[in-house]
């Protein structure tokens, strides 16, 4: 049983971080099948397309447990496993790549580029997983798409809901949720819009109209 848990990275700053060299001691250390558990926030793109070859590449069963979350990079290290399972209270999350850029327009212009192949590579490993069209895929990240468990099986980026290790088994909703922040911004800015309309306002009453009206009453009288 391989443990995944903390930030992905290229070289290990903190003690909670996964990096490739780090995987690949662990890996190697037995043989046969195995179960990677994954929680992680995701991280370094590079760093967890080298972990998702080790374990394509490994000669034993992949089997991956998503515990916590498999978010961002993490997400597509999970899509390595032969099969992929998901908690009923775990979450998965994908997303477009972003980096960090400086200088004149020409290195913007490269960086991208750059960001537009990383892309197009996260979603080969999607594709293979979900047999999902690449159109669909394109949007689910530009979206920024949160998904439960059900989600996360109803698109096919998990095979399986865990399930309880009781007597009776726990029935579990078939009701999926997918999030995304796109969807909710705009939900949000329209509700602000309506909120924040300037209702158009009722002529006042003004003394002198009240006084017309009393007069009006005297002489009925």
């Amino acid at each position: 049983m391989l443990e995944l848990n903390g930030t992905i990275a290229e070289e290990s700053w903190f003690d909670d971080d996964v990096t490739p060299q780090l995987f690949k001691e662990e890996l190697n250390a037995g043989n046969g099948d195995i179960t990677v558990w994954i929680n992680s926030p995701g991280g370094d793109c590079v760093a967890a397309a080298q972990i998702y070859n080790m374990l394509t590449n490994y000669s034993g069963k992949v089997t991956v447990k998503i515990d916590g979350i498999a978010a961002s990079a993490a997400s597509v290290i999970a899509m390595a496993g032969d099969k992929v399972l998901v908690s009923p209270v775990s979450m998965m999350m994908i997303h477009n790549p972003a980096t960090i850029a400086w200088g004149d327009s020409a290195e913007m212009q490269k960086a991208v580029a750059m960001l537009d192949e990383v892309k197009e590579s996260i979603i080969n490993a999607y594709e293979i997983k979900t047999g999902l069209d690449r159109k669909k895929l394109l949007k689910l990240m530009d979206a920024e798409t949160w998904m439960d468990a059900n989600s996360a099986v109803e698109y096919g980026f998990a095979d399986e809901i865990m399930q309880r290790n009781t007597a009776e088994d726990m029935e579990i909703p078939k009701v999926g949720m997918t999030y995304s922040r796109a969807t909710v911004t705009n939900s949000l800015m329209d509700k602000l819009a309506r909120k924040c309309r300037i209702q158009k306002q009722e002529p006042k009453t003004t003394a002198d109209s009240l006084m017309e009206r009393l007069d009006l009453i005297k002489n009925w009288r």
